[in-house]
């Protein structure tokens, strides 16, 4: 019997599929779907540093104004309906979550600062919670701050946040510093128990009819994973903190490589999005096959095969390649 269990965040998990954080963790019955349909664990939707903020700025203005002015104030907050709801009703959803099912739940907070955060965190945990999910999302967009004081904040918050729980914390960081390993070794430091590599940052578009910025979002694809997998195959064996690979996650062979470069689980959102939640069922059908044919007993036979330490070319991983790729690369001949 091929044995697909893998631990993350020191969580016994039945698979390395993970979902991760998205939209459709905002409904229970969604949630209950992917528990049938295999999910080993799901990370719920953000809670937004904004969200906090808000929260804080509104008591605050009426407690100042008194209560008969409340109501008034209430239009000059956004739509919550897009932010996921207030911090309170993602408290008692995610409570709602975690008795409704049995594979554990990973909440997430959004942000950069520490402010409030280590209270909602505590928050959180004791809602049910197993384990968090910092999900850093700063834009250093001051060309006054030096990239060190940028660093040294997400450490300063990983360690406020994880002073402040018990459960494990795990750390979703994007791919824009100047040292990757050496920032996650540093983030492992200070205490991240878990490395989700890589948050995906959205950018803004340009409407050129309005002039007007705009957001955009378009779903991830397989070809976006390897930039993960090369991240995670070179850190491995670097750091103590379980890693975790996001981004471009769609099909089986994606969740092998990402076993084999050293990732203790695989997370999809986009793929779910794009093929119902059912499709994890698929993948994990393709995986349990794939590993038959192949003769491995179990994800941890696999786990770190392939990262940079084990493999007999570790120059693949590095520059070497990259000029290996450019020579191999020939234009093909346009017919006239």
């Amino acid at each position: 019997m091929t044995d697909l269990s893998t631990t993350y965040l020191g969580l016994p998990l039945k698979n390395p599929v993970v979902v991760s954080a998205g939209p459709l963790q905002r409904e229970l019955e969604a949630v209950r779907e992917m528990e049938d349909a295999g999910a080993a664990a799901v990370v719920m939707h953000s809670l937004f540093e904004e969200q906090i903020d808000i929260e804080s700025e509104e008591l605050n203005r009426w407690l100042e104004q008194g209560s008969e002015s409340f109501a008034e104030s209430l239009h000059y907050l956004p739509d919550l309906e897009h932010y996921n709801h207030g911090p309170e009703a993602y408290l008692e959803h995610l409570a709602r979550v975690k008795k409704a099912v049995r594979i554990p739940v990973i909440a997430s907070l959004n942000g950069s600062s520490i402010g409030g955060w280590t209270r909602y965190a505590k928050m959180m945990e004791e809602a049910g919670a197993d384990a968090l999910e910092l999900n850093a999302y700063y834009v250093a967009a001051n060309p006054e701050l030096p990239g060190a004081e940028v660093e040294q904040m997400y450490c300063d918050v990983v360690r406020q946040v994880k002073s402040a729980v018990r459960i494990p914390l795990a750390v979703k960081l994007g791919h824009f510093f100047s040292s990757i390993p050496q920032m996650m070794r540093r983030l492992d430091a200070a205490g991240a128990d878990g490395l989700v590599l890589f948050n995906r940052f959205y950018q803004p578009d340009l409407d050129l009819e309005q002039l007007e910025v705009v957001p955009r979002l378009e779903l991830s694809r397989s070809y976006e994973l390897l930039l993960r997998l090369n991240w995670v195959a070179i850190v491995y064996g670097h750091v103590r903190a379980a890693l975790a690979i996001t981004g471009g996650v769609h099909t089986a062979e994606d969740v092998l490589k990402s076993m084999m470069v050293g990732a203790r689980v695989a997370m999809m959102t986009s793929a779910l999005l794009e093929n119902g939640v059912g499709h994890i069922r698929q993948v994990l059908h393709d995986l349990r096959r794939w590993m038959e044919e192949h003769e491995y007993e179990s994800i941890r036979q696999m786990q770190g095969s392939m990262a940079r330490k084990s493999v007999s070319d570790p120059a693949a991983f590095e520059r070497a390649n990259y000029m290996r790729v450019l020579s191999s690369y020939a234009m093909k001949k346009v017919a006239h």
